[in-house]
């Protein structure tokens, strides 16, 4: 996966749109047009702030389904990315929750969005949906039939959730990428709003051998020049919203901040260690 060629930057900054809650949903209000408005609203705070690409989620269709979602989700979901891929010139990301990744890569496809997330690529996850399977055979497969590029970001041991088979982070890396064919690796810690260690970045980041590496959760403004050493981009969300609450809008001002200091520490990890003048 080129990151330069799709994100146009070594190192991307994904913000995340958080869709109000879609038809079907239990908290669904009625208004799809409400639902567009925020997500435009979302979109341009984003770009206006300096991020290099979105990822649109229907977050706030909890509790989710493991798998298949509604129809209308997908219809939903596939007219409000059109519309905001005709607002800004971002490249464009779908995570179908909770892990629908046949629905996220069919919308990709109809819409020409660059990328998907999927949750659980390979293995099996013990969630609050339950035991969640990974499809990587079917989903490629499903690509391939599609003629489809779109890249597959998969996380990696995902927050809310704990894994049937080997806890162990670089056996779990190796094999989403090596197995699954995963073009992207994401690690998370074990919610949202919660970051994944630096150790386990570090061992993630080795065990991709190349692979792009994401911070998929706990990214904030203070942490990110830490976690950004052992990683290659960054998925950001809650520490962008007003007052860093998930239910709030997106912040325009956290968005700048939260950008200046993620350029920082790509600066600081691009500049060489001086070296030591040694006397003979």
């Amino acid at each position: 996966m080129d990151l330069n060629q799709i994100f146009k930057t070594p190192n991307p900054i994904i913000g995340v749109v958080h869709l109000l809650p879609l038809p079907t949903s239990p908290r669904w209000g009625g208004s799809l047009k409400a639902v567009i408005d925020r997500a435009e609203q979302e979109a341009t705070a984003l770009s206006a702030g300096g991020v290099n690409g979105l990822i649109v989620e229907n977050f706030f269709d909890a509790p989710f389904t493991k798998n298949q979602v509604d129809p209308a989700v997908v219809s939903a979901m596939t007219l409000i990315v059109q519309r905001l891929m005709n607002l800004v010139t971002l490249p464009v990301g779908i995570n179908v929750l909770r892990n629908d990744a046949h629905s996220a890569i069919a919308i990709a496809s109809c819409v020409h969005a660059q990328f998907i997330r999927v949750n659980v690529l390979t293995g099996v996850m013990a969630t609050d949906q339950g035991l969640i399977e990974g499809e990587a055979n079917q989903l490629l497969r499903y690509r391939r039939e599609l003629g489809s590029n779109v890249k597959i970001l998969a996380d990696v041991l995902v927050k809310h959730g704990r894994p049937l088979g080997t806890p162990n982070l670089t056996t779990a890396v190796q094999e989403t990428i090596e197995r699954g064919l995963a073009d992207g690796v994401i690690l998370s810690g074990w919610a949202t709003g919660s970051p994944p260690t630096q150790e386990d970045l570090e061992l993630a980041t080795a065990a991709a051998n190349g692979t792009p590496v994401f911070i998929g959760s706990g990214a904030n403004w203070e942490n990110i020049s830490t976690l950004m050493q052992a990683a290659d981009g960054v998925i950001v969300s809650s520490s962008l919203k007003r007052h860093g609450r998930i239910e709030q809008p997106i912040d325009p001002i956290r968005v700048s901040q939260f950008v200046e200091a993620t350029r920082r520490s790509f600066a600081g990890k691009a500049e060489p260690k001086p070296v030591s003048s040694v006397t003979y």
